[in-house]
């Protein structure tokens, strides 16, 4: 997925930082925390390594993409795609609410993608329910939809608004693809606010990759938030926003994120800890040297990149096409 904030081109700065810290090396049997997982790129890449993975994130669609990825190891059954891109297209929640055809006025899928994408999510959750797939089998599928659907919207890169017409991408018949499978050890993914996740949980090496600034990542994938979870929200505006409150992050608050981070620092019972943060973020390096300072030896390391999409189209007063990602280093007491 085009995400806000992927370290898919970062990870070899990543890799290669990780290993010449802790010394670790692939195959090493070491457990490793991902809890600011997104899309799950950095958590894949060292559950492909050996790793044993603990993946987290407050955004519903994160877990489910982290469920399949993180938890599910062996093979398993294919045969209901062919059924599911079979299925007869359903006037259900996504047609009747981000389609333009049905009256909303809201422009994010095509009528037909939109029933597509109904009629997926209606099934799955009624094989679910009455027993007739598994966990691993409902997650496989609905990480599955969740990624598929994704190359078919009709945005710029996120879901803070639709396009006014249909762009060609997005007039594309839907299909459903499926994820691959990551052979490996089993992880553990959870749903929670990391401040009190972080007090119950504890490995090896943990990578934090949170929010950089006031830019919440509900209202930008509120959408798939809403496919993943099919729970009928109600909407509100012109962009169809549901009630995000408890899924607002501090780490997008000026107010709020210095503290919130050095409460989870404190807590943290990982020997090694890693903080992606870039230079224009709402705390200043010093404050993260300061605060990491505090419980351990720190240092840092640098990697120029390009900017996610969003930012170039979006805010046109920002000069540069580039920045600079920091990893933060920290060895805890």
């Amino acid at each position: 997925m085009n995400y806000i904030g992927s370290k898919y081109s970062l990870l070899d700065f990543l890799e290669t930082t990780i290993e010449k810290i802790t010394g670790y090396k692939n195959g090493d049997d070491f457990i490793f925390g991902d809890l600011f997982a997104g899309t799950g790129i950095v958590g894949q890449t060292y559950k492909a390594k050996g790793c044993k993975v603990i993946a987290n994130d407050i955004q519903y669609y994160s877990y489910v993409l982290n469920k399949h990825f993180i938890e599910n190891s062996c093979e398993l059954d294919r045969e209901l795609l062919d059924k599911l891109n079979a299925l007869t297209p359903v006037e259900g929640f996504i047609y009747k609410n981000y389609c333009e055809g049905s009256g909303s006025g809201r422009n994010y899928f095509t009528n037909e993608n939109g029933m597509k994408c109904d009629a997926m999510r209606i099934e799955l959750e009624r094989l679910h329910q009455s027993g007739e797939i598994s966990d691993n089998l409902y997650f496989y599928y609905l990480s599955s939809l969740i990624n598929s659907i994704d190359k078919y919207a009709n945005t710029a890169s996120v879901y803070g608004a639709f396009l006014k017409h249909i762009k060609k991408s997005a007039q594309k018949s839907f299909q459903l693809e499926l994820l691959p499978i990551i052979s490996g050890s089993v992880g553990e993914v959870y749903n929670e606010d990391i401040n009190e996740l972080i007090k119950r949980i504890s490995g090896d090496v943990l990578y934090l990759d949170p929010p950089y600034n006031a830019r919440q990542y509900c209202s930008n994938y509120h959408v798939l938030e809403t496919i993943a979870r099919y729970d009928y929200p109600k909407l509100n505006g012109v962009t169809g926003l549901r009630d995000s409150t408890d899924q607002k992050s501090k780490f997008c608050s000026k107010r709020m994120v210095i503290d919130t981070f050095d409460d989870l620092i404190k807590n943290v019972q990982f020997k090694y800890i890693f903080l992606s943060y870039n230079n224009e973020g709402l705390m200043s390096l010093d404050n993260i040297k300061d605060i990491m300072s505090k419980y351990g030896e720190y240092k840092f390391f640098t990697k120029e990149y390009r900017r996610f999409k969003a930012d170039r189209d979006e805010n046109r007063n920002i000069a540069t096409n580039s920045t600079t990602e920091y990893l933060h280093c920290l060895i805890k007491k």
